[in-house]
């Protein structure tokens, strides 16, 4: 399908689902590998290495902050732009905001390197567990280049409608990390330091394919150098939306250090939980965050192209889904918490603490996915400020003034709740800004 047409006049369901389905089915691949990768470490039955790799989770989230801060960034300037049919510097942005990301991957991973032991420290990692967490850190922090410019193609791509494409790519990379992490970890006998090498490997591939498809198939964006010089105007607007989206996944990163810092008076095996836990919420979120995401360009096309109707009827259908899959795809999982952290660990104690983990968070799904509808709105308009609010809300802020006083309130049971809480309060702020900053009813 052309790309003008499936923007400007594809039914808005038809124009959703071929943008977002192609990057929902990629993402649920991505998380059956995150699912093996936990399920063979697990299966050493070892919880200091299970949560010697949970300790290093933020990792990941720092690596999409920086990626997201080129590809996010200027996905939605290049929408904004393609909108109002300028694609000679929508074509500028896109090379501008990939090698941006490979200079900022190269120094990321130096410094990691570099200050391995403290920021470990900082994560938590210490004793039995300090061990496993430095493997699996040391060879994530070698391949960060290439892990924060896979966010690059990976957001850019769908401005042009190339979804499939994009997915195609994604999906090769995921089923070859799900094919070399038993190799690794058992045959090769590394452990930790197996899975994260596979990870790496797989965003090569990943990396590789979507350039490919960016040189031979896309027709207004561009890898090449040549057109690496943009606007001021253009490049202060990529990272007007690109820092705050960095943001957004730091302040993940943040909560996730607060909140293993906080279990860690409980014992290694609420960590271990925790790690579970988020694993298999993370199945329900990652389709609801492709879901939002995915639908971005069709939104920052619409608002540069000044159609505020189609932009009404997108953002309606965008949270009708949202809605439909925190109520249908939350309440399975809330019956079946337990059994579903059983599937990983046997541990009774580490199964009843990771179902009531489990079952808190799957509680304010439906708020989750509203919070989603609305900060994929402000990114893809470019209203950055709102979008910074927002950021330093949901799992910055907010939620570490709610950790710090349901757990001196709560105890254990306050520190597992923090996260429901601040996202339905963060629904609330960012239902205001959207008053105040677009309104659009």
């Amino acid at each position: 399908m052309e790309g003008n047409e499936l923007f400007e006049k594809t039914l808005i369901p038809k124009a959703f689902f071929t943008l977002t389905v192609p990057l929902v089915l990629a993402r649920i691949v991505g998380l059956v590998y995150n699912m093996a990768d936990t399920y063979f470490i697990a299966k050493t039955q070892d919880a200091a290495l299970v949560a010697g790799v949970s300790i290093c989770a933020p990792v990941f989230i720092l690596l999409v902050a920086l990626g997201d801060l080129c590809g996010l960034g200027s996905s939605s300037v290049i929408s904004r732009l393609f909108g109002e049919q300028r694609n000679d510097e929508g074509r500028n942005v896109s090379s501008f905001g990939f090698w941006c990301s490979v200079a900022v991957g190269v120094l990321t991973g130096a410094l990691m390197l570099l200050f391995r032991t403290p920021i470990l420290r900082l994560l938590g990692a210490k004793d039995d567990v300090f061990y496993h967490a430095s493997q699996y850190y040391t060879y994530i922090a070698i391949g960060a280049p290439v892990m924060v410019v896979s966010l690059v193609p990976t957001n850019q791509l769908r401005t042009e409608g190339l979804a499939n494409q994009c997915m195609a790519a994604t999906i090769a990379g995921s089923v070859l990390n799900i094919i070399l992490d038993p190799l690794f970890i058992f045959t090769f006998r590394m452990g930790a330091a197996g899975a994260a090498i596979a990870t790496v490997l797989g965003n090569v591939v990943s990396v590789a394919l979507m350039v490919w498809v960016t040189v031979k198939k896309a027709r207004k964006l561009s890898v090449s150098p040549r057109h690496i010089r943009i606007s001021r105007e253009n490049m202060l607007a990529v990272f007007a939306i690109g820092i705050p989206a960095s943001v957004n996944n730091l302040m993940q990163s943040f909560s996730g250090v607060l909140l293993n810092r906080s279990l860690t008076v409980y014992g290694t095996d609420s960590v271990a939980a925790m790690g579970i836990t988020n694993k298999i919420y993370m199945i329900l979120m990652m389709i609801m965050v492709s879901f939002a995401f995915g639908a971005m360009p069709l939104i920052g096309y619409c608002f540069g192209a000044g159609n505020r109707q189609r932009l009404k009827k997108v953002l309606r259908f965008d949270i009708g889904v949202q809605i439909a899959i925190a109520v249908l795809g939350a309440g399975p999982m809330f019956l079946a918490a337990p059994h579903l952290i059983r599937f990983f660990l046997q541990d009774s104690a580490i199964v009843e603490m990771g179902g009531l983990m489990l079952r808190c968070l799957l509680a304010s799904a439906p708020f989750a996915g509203l919070f989603l509808v609305f900060i994929t709105l402000f990114q893809a308009t470019g209203k950055a400020l709102a979008t910074l609010i927002l950021t330093l809300s949901r799992q910055g802020i907010l939620f570490a003034l709610l950790l710090f006083l349901l757990r001196a309130f709560f105890g254990f049971h306050g520190v597992i709740c923090a996260q429901a809480v601040a996202d339905v309060l963060s629904v609330l702020l960012a239902f205001c800004l959207y008053r105040s900053n677009l309104g659009i009813a």
